[in-house]
């Protein structure tokens, strides 16, 4: 297997591979642009409070808990390209909505909940489908290239976007600034429907029994409790995000409060956590090959993420630059193991309920998010922001010990070999 990593096909010239990677990379960058776009036009131009603010972010990530698991089954019944191009024809009219109604003096916060929710949704879907539709394209031996190349270019649009999004909305506005992510939407769209291959189509047996939706959640999520390799791992991203969303919401509190940094300077030293996540997207094929795929992604988040515990330590003067260089090994070691553990996900499900099983661990994975942040803030209120700090990213470290407990431990590298057959019968 350790050998298998050097003889992998490039997939530079993958035509089709190439279209799915530029029209997602345009639409991270773009979406980037509105993470930093949103919040200020609920600030800047609606005079949102604090609270208001929170709740914003708050809808922006409570799809993940509400329509995760039956996107995974909605998913796993229709083509995955036309309900990947539909989700993003939806998001371009809904941020596309923004600076619509702002140019008419229409707009309001509920209105921007609603784009925060609904965006929220399509984009939970979106992110389904297409991991359920890599798989589609690529060879097995192909997918940690290609997760490697989509996680690096989604690292790149953190760096950039923020960039980006602040000259634009220097520009043009907040407001306006969101065009650019409705108008990345619809390229992207434009890139999928340029795609020619097509998809192979479902096991008779699976189409001609339609399943009831729940049944086929349960299946997901059975499926993922049953692999002992998934079931550590989405346990893994589960506790990881549940605290590091804590070290996001209160980092910026911490250093401008704390330590009464410029808000510049504040979104330069956030912008480091992409810049590992870029350094983990080009250095995890590498890493697989030389460690082993399995041995990396427990070694990685036991051993390389504990510069993070430097974060909390950050003060005055050059000494805030521990917040940085603890934020970038978090995020270098994150990527370097996530990569390895969704190719395994890809490899090892069988193609007929990928979908399912893609959405049930993306519920835990994900679903941990808004947990996360209403702890931080109730932490951070009771015990103090940097109490609140310690306890995250000691939380965070300690969440590689799921990797660490699991048949990971004894493989050099992660199994990707054929999945299980599609079932034969009712």
């Amino acid at each position: 297997m350790a050998d298998d990593y050097g003889k992998r096909p490039s997939i530079w010239r993958h035509r089709e591979f190439l279209l799915l990677w530029g029209g997602q990379t345009v639409s991270e960058m773009g979406s980037q642009v509105t993470v930093l776009a949103l919040p200020l036009v609920a600030v800047v131009v609606l005079e949102a409070s604090a609270l208001q603010v929170g709740l914003l972010a708050a809808a922006e990530t409570s799809a993940y808990l509400l329509v995760a698991l039956p996107a995974g089954a909605i998913v796993d019944r229709v083509a995955k390209r036309p309900l990947m191009i539909w989700c993003n024809l939806a998001l371009f009219l809904v941020i596309g909505s923004v600076p619509l109604a702002h140019a008419v003096g229409a707009l309001t916060l509920a209105q921007l909940y609603a784009v925060a929710l609904l965006s929220s949704v399509f984009s939970v879907f979106f992110s389904v489908a297409y991991q359920s539709y890599l798989p589609m394209l690529l060879d097995r031996a192909q997918l940690m290239d290609g997760n490697g190349k989509l996680a690096t270019s989604r690292s790149v649009a953190q760096i950039a976007g923020p960039s980006l999004g602040a000259g634009l909305v220097t520009m043009v506005g907040a407001a306006g600034a969101m065009a650019a992510d409705a108008l990345s939407f619809a390229l992207s769209a434009g890139s999928l429907t340029a795609i020619r291959a097509r998809e192979p189509r479902r096991p008779r047996a699976e189409a001609d029994r339609r399943p009831r939706m729940w049944s086929q959640i349960r299946e997901g999520l059975a499926y993922v409790t049953r692999d002992p390799i998934l079931r550590n791992s989405v346990a893994f991203n589960g506790t990881a995000n549940f605290f590091v969303i804590m070290v996001e919401t209160l980092g910026p509190v911490f250093l401008i409060r704390t330590l009464h940094l410029r808000p510049g300077l504040v979104g330069l030293l956030l912008a480091l956590g992409a810049v590992g996540g870029v350094a983990g997207g080009m250095a995890a094929r590498y890493l697989a090959r030389k460690v082993g795929s399995a041995r990396i992604s427990w070694i990685s988040m036991t051993v390389l993420s504990l510069p993070g515990l430097l974060i909390p330590l950050a003060g005055h003067g050059w000494w805030v630059l521990l917040f940085g260089f603890g934020w970038i090994s978090w995020t270098f070691a994150s990527t370097v193991a996530g990569i390895s553990l969704t190719s395994y996900r890809q490899a090892a499900c069988p193609p007929y309920m990928l979908g399912r099983v893609s959405a049930a661990a993306r519920w835990i994975n994900w679903g941990t998010l808004p947990l996360g942040g209403l702890a931080g803030g109730a932490l951070a209120t009771a015990l103090g922001v940097q109490t609140t700090l310690w306890i995250a990213v000691v939380g965070g470290c300690c969440a590689g010990l799921w990797l660490f407990f699991s048949p990971l431990r004894g493989m050099r590298d992660i199994p990707l070999g054929e999945p299980e057959p599609a079932p034969v019968g009712g």
